[in-house]
């Protein structure tokens, strides 16, 4: 399946960090930033997730959800 910006994504659930279950269907209404990095505490995804963090104000108040997944 190949989904292109602004397509809707497939339901899928997935465990937080917590062992949680998340799943997509869950947040429907919500807009959603799903994104993707290869390893924990590693310099280049460590500033991405900042960099999510440092705005996450803006996200919020525009009732947008983040989720960063790794492996």
């Amino acid at each position: 399946m190949t989904l292109n910006p602004g397509d809707l994504a497939p339901d899928f659930s997935l465990p937080d960090t917590e062992g949680n279950q998340i799943s997509l269907a869950d947040l429907r209404g919500v807009r959603v930033v799903l994104y993707f990095y290869p390893r924990d505490n590693t310099p280049g995804c460590t500033k991405e997730a900042c960099g999510f963090r440092d705005i996450y104000a803006d996200f919020q108040s525009r009732n947008i959800a983040i989720f960063g997944v790794s492996t």
